[in-house]
């Protein structure tokens, strides 16, 4: 636990990283940090996490296994991102996430108390290993007594460290409080509603994300049916073509994962009698611009800014070649840095192919 003193200080936002998986290469120049984030591969996972511990020992630290960026992606080797001056950072673990999460609800709310969460300057930042939706309701009962804001995504290979161990079936989280200023979570969608199909999911299995019926009819022959693709085409159309959940004001998006028969099974889970829409790409350099334009009118003064992209909003703006302009445009608003993550966490929603991210003062 770092001391608490209130302070003028701006955040610093480290980010280092070595496409050869040397740890020491990546933190080279990482000095008293607060905070840290790993964001590892499947073969080094467990050695860069206890590496880092003996490093930087005590300083609270969360780690997965995934890609992670600045101005350009680190997808296989190691990166580090890290805070240092002007914030109080406490990280933690809820263990059992795929059965009993809320066994280790305390922790979570005693963590609150110890940095003095409140919601005009602290986030909650997680990394989980999987039962995405059922973990954020858990964490979400316990944040919103302070309204605490959320933001994060899902690893690779089931595991999660924090503070130098590692854990299978965990979540990992940090609560980050900016002492020099606010902080405000955002959340970033490219699509919008193709036509005005609405269908109401039935046939679901939710161990196995499966959506089989929409509106009574094989749901693989409705998405079929309207776009016109072939079993093999389904796959990457999803890319332009995602279903979306109806939350409120909201829309969640859903990817679909792959064919099973004439069901479809998806990256979330859907629902007997969820109302789902689908979706279609819009114009989404305007649309980061929008985001960028918005965090600016919000925040004139930002010393730092963490994102968590999806690996579906990766691949389609690699394919596009959209991808180092969209850093190079996200970089504009000073220090950013992120991950690319399997599901993205927003609050207590689990969402597919979104951008969500929290910008200090």
């Amino acid at each position: 636990m770092q001391s608490l003193q209130e302070g003028d200080k701006s955040v610093k936002q480290f980010f280092g990283m070595s496409r050869r998986g040397n740890l020491q290469e990546a933190v080279s120049g990482l000095y008293q940090p607060q905070f840290i984030m790993l964001l590892s591969n499947d073969t080094q996972f467990e050695e860069h996490v206890q590496t880092l511990e003996k490093l930087y020992p005590g300083v609270p630290s969360i780690g997965c296994i995934g890609m992670c960026y600045q101005t350009q992606v680190v997808e296989h080797g190691v990166g580090v991102i890290a805070f240092s001056d002007g914030v109080a950072a406490t990280a933690n673990v809820l263990e059992q996430v795929s059965t009993m999460p809320v066994k280790y609800i305390r922790r979570l709310e005693q963590d609150m108390q110890r940095v003095n969460a409140s919601s005009r300057d602290t986030v909650c930042i997680d990394f989980c290993s999987g039962n995405d939706a059922c973990v954020l309701t858990t964490i979400h009962t316990a944040l919103r007594q302070r309204g605490i804001p959320l933001v994060g995504g899902t690893g690779d290979q089931g595991k999660v460290s924090v503070n130098g161990r590692v854990y299978p079936d965990g979540v990992a989280y940090a609560l980050v409080r900016n002492l020099g200023g606010r902080v405000k979570t955002y959340k970033e969608n490219i699509y919008h509603q193709l036509g005005d199909y609405r269908f109401i999911a039935s046939d679901t299995d939710r161990a196995n994300y499966t959506l089989g019926s929409l509106n009574g009819k094989p749901a693989k022959q409705v998405y079929q049916d309207i776009l016109h693709v072939t079993d093999q085409e389904i796959l990457t159309r999803t890319f332009q073509n995602p279903f979306g959940r109806l939350n409120g004001d909201d829309t969640c998006i859903i990817s679909i994962k792959e064919v099973n028969g004439n069901a479809l099974a998806c990256f979330r889970q859907v629902n007997d009698s969820d109302v789902l829409l689908l979706l279609e790409l819009g114009d989404y350099r305007a649309i980061t611009r929008q985001t960028i334009e918005q965090i600016c009118a919000d925040f004139p003064r930002r010393s730092a800014v963490f994102s968590v992209n999806c690996l579906f909003r990766y691949k389609l703006f690699s394919e596009q070649g959209y991808m180092q302009d969209y850093l190079r445009e996200m970089a504009s608003l000073g220090s950013h840095a992120g991950f690319v993550g399997y599901g993205e966490h927003y609050n207590n929603r689990f969402v597919n192919q979104s951008m969500t991210c929290v910008v200090f003062e």
